[in-house]
């Protein structure tokens, strides 16, 4: 529960306000009583250009970057450049141009792709420069840690309050769902759906199902973004997430069964799998500002089955 208090006064700037996970930040900020918030939008604002990033962060007095290029592993795999400069462009500027306005508080949302490929289960956050991140994620993975390095830097030199977050998988309705680009959940999800709408008896997924992950809702990560902008003092980067881990064929198993889908789960192992494991300590999100995830895998889950079987529908 947040200090419907602390947000009295504040202008709050949201980058990436529009988007996936930025529409629940906004919507936790004004539920905390954040009254003057202002969500910064690609179409008005491309923050890869230095005077865009000096309009957006100007009378601020706290923002939240979220703003990112991102997608699944084949999208990864295409643009590493693209990437790789708009995401370190993004943020260093943003950083730099809230310095120069004197902004009061700084909220940098990274990546868990910045882990190294290699990282002991369960993921703790002084283990984030042990090594290389898996490498269809490293150029998006390494342009996010770069503003934690900024952001320390800053504040060693600047006494900038900037904090750094590391959000695990994210997933919940809303989310993309091109196959090209989507991440594992919404892309399982439709394949799924379709396959039931369509009668087809076997659905084909990325890779041979044994990597691990963990997912946080979307819901959940826009409350512990929110907790910690009000209450986090700390300088060390924070993990976010549910502390649950799970395969991937036991997450399309779940998925199909969700879905109706009684058909053959193939995996096509020409593709890549990502990285290995993936899930995170948790502790120092619970200890130093009191998130801990709320929804259920499955539960949250069944909201995008159903979510997308809605848009399916409205679409026919």
């Amino acid at each position: 529960m947040t200090d419907l208090g602390a947000w009295a006064g504040k202008r709050v700037v949201v980058t990436g306000g529009a988007g996936f996970l930025g529409r629940r930040v906004v919507e936790t900020l004004r539920r905390a009583g954040a009254s003057d918030v202002s969500v910064v939008r690609s179409a008005a604002h491309d923050l890869r250009h230095w005077e865009a990033c000096l309009d957006a962060t100007r009378g601020a007095d706290v923002v939240i970057h979220l703003a990112a290029r991102v997608g699944g592993i084949g999208f990864n795999r295409r643009s590493p450049g693209t990437l790789f400069y708009d995401n370190a462009a993004m943020g260093i500027q943003m950083i730099e141009a809230a310095r120069q306005h004197r902004v009061g508080r700084f909220v940098a949302v990274g990546t868990v792709c910045s882990y190294p490929k290699y990282t002991p289960v369960p993921f703790r956050e002084a283990d984030l420069w042990n090594g290389y991140p898996e490498e269809t994620n490293a150029p998006y993975g390494l342009a996010k840690k770069m503003l934690l390095v900024q952001l320390e830097a800053y504040r060693q030199q600047y006494g900038f309050d900037g904090i750094y977050l590391i959000p695990v998988n994210l997933y919940g309705p809303g989310d993309n769902v091109d196959l090209e680009d989507a991440h594992v959940i919404p892309a399982i999800v439709r394949k799924c759906v379709e396959a039931v709408r369509a009668g087809r008896d076997e659905v084909t997924l990325w890779g041979d199902g044994t990597p691990t992950r963990e997912f946080l809702y979307v819901d959940d990560a826009a409350e512990a973004i929110v907790l910690a902008a009000e209450r986090y003092r700390g300088t060390d980067p924070v993990n976010l997430g549910s502390g649950a881990e799970v395969s991937i064929r036991d997450l399309a198993s779940m998925i199909a069964e969700m879905a109706g889908f009684r058909g053959r789960l193939a995996w096509d192992t020409r593709q890549p799998n990502g990285q290995p494991r993936r899930q995170l300590d948790t502790t120092r999100a619970r200890e130093a500002f009191g998130f801990v995830a709320k929804t259920p895998l499955r539960e949250g889950l069944a909201a995008v089955v159903e979510w997308f079987r809605r848009q399916a529908l409205a679409k026919a």
